[in-house]
């Protein structure tokens, strides 16, 4: 038997109490706050479930055997883990006396299946037109970085607009805990690992990034940047590795720009202001902001491209999408629409220039041959 074989069944038996939640396709998440308490969300709503695990002891077994898996520890001296599941669901332990309640352990659940940026118009995250503009930003090279805060769905937008990359292109992904799953079939995953017990071992997000430009990448997907990685990540896609796209934590297109130009700061290079504002805005293409709205559903709420600084040495913007509400049905939930602000993006031209003419369909009014291409908007 394979060893993911052994996990798979292993951590079903540990993870036994919540086993109903596990196999429900309509839970997105499960949260076990302690041994007694757990909350699962379905249909981006949270709910108490019945569900409870015998004892303190029988939790933390689960957590040990999850950590096992890959190969990280959660003991006095570590405590808390990111992981995974053997099924690819994002796991985050964190142990007592940190975590007051007791062991908590919250696991994502992600959908592989069909997954892409047509699934997303079907639940009506965004529209035909906003999801075609993206399609062909993709393959175009756009340097894309999806902007949400926690359980937006920055990781599933992230898999969505993958799907796009051509096939005959080599992707390298790389993440702290690995959780995306690319459809092409020439992707290189690169998963960062904490240090063993006597301290050696340690591979950084930033490590695999100077691994990943000596791989000979089309692509260089980053799960999330968190830390000082994003001046890799930045000077990356100044360097010729146009195309990359990455996930940040941020609820606006600008509070993006500043928080990578915040985290390029981090990195022991010692990177004056002005160069990390400089770097990002001369680097990012294109700002995707999703939000989870007051009625549990996840949307695109704007489509936004960077146009560089201004005279005050200020972030500029230009929304070429945004959602517009129009209140609420007789269930509670929002209604609205995304559309097209009217702006055209300064690559206008490229999709015909490229030889993608024959892709653009619902976006001519966004993508024209360049002869017709007008003025940008200021």
């Amino acid at each position: 038997m394979k060893t993911i074989d052994i996990y798979k069944e292993t951590t079903r038996h540990f993870l036994g109490p919540v086993l109903p939640l596990l196999d429900d396709p309509a839970v997105s998440e499960i949260l076990i706050n302690g041994h007694e308490t757990v909350y699962y969300e379905k249909s981006g709503r949270l709910h108490l479930s019945e569900c409870k695990f015998p004892d303190a002891a029988s939790l933390m077994a689960a957590a040990r055997n999850i950590g096992e898996y890959v190969n990280r520890q959660i003991d006095a001296d570590h405590h808390s883990m990111d992981a995974r599941l053997p099924d690819g669901s994002r796991v985050h332990v964190i142990i007592p006396p940190s975590a007051r309640v007791g062991c908590c352990i919250s696991i994502r659940k992600f959908q592989k299946s069909t997954f892409n940026l047509d699934s997303l118009v079907q639940r009506g995250s965004m529209s035909e037109q906003a999801a075609e503009f993206l399609k062909l930003c993709v393959v175009l090279h756009k340097n894309m970085v999806i902007a949400g805060g926690t359980g937006t769905g920055k990781t599933s937008m992230l898999n969505a607009l993958s799907a796009s990359i051509p096939e005959h292109e080599r992707i390298v992904v790389i993440e702290d805990s690995s959780e995306l799953q690319l459809y092409q079939p020439h992707t290189v995953y690169l998963e960062a690992q904490p240090p063993r017990p006597d301290g050696r071992g340690h591979v950084s997000i930033r490590d695999l990034f100077v691994d990943s430009l000596r791989m000979r990448p089309d692509r260089i997907v980053v799960g999330e940047v968190r830390r000082g990685e994003a001046l890799d990540l930045i000077q990356s896609m100044l360097s010729g590795h146009a195309g990359s796209l990455s996930t940040v934590h941020a609820n606006t297109p600008r509070d993006a720009a500043i928080r990578l130009e915040t985290l390029c700061m981090m990195s022991d290079v010692g990177l004056p202001v002005h160069v990390a504002r400089t770097q990002v805005a001369s680097a990012l293409h294109l700002v995707v902001n999703i939000a989870r709205l007051g009625d549990g559903s996840r949307r695109v709420q704007a489509i936004s491209e960077m146009i560089g600084l201004d005279d005050h040495n200020q972030y500029v913007f230009r929304d070429l999408f945004r959602f517009y509400a129009a209140g609420r049905d007789a269930e509670g939930r929002i209604l609205g629409e995304m559309r097209h602000t009217g702006q055209s993006p300064t690559f206008s031209g490229e999709a015909h220039s490229m030889g993608f003419g024959g892709q653009v369909k619902l976006t001519a009014d966004l993508f024209r041959p360049e002869e017709e291409t007008p003025p940008a908007a200021s």
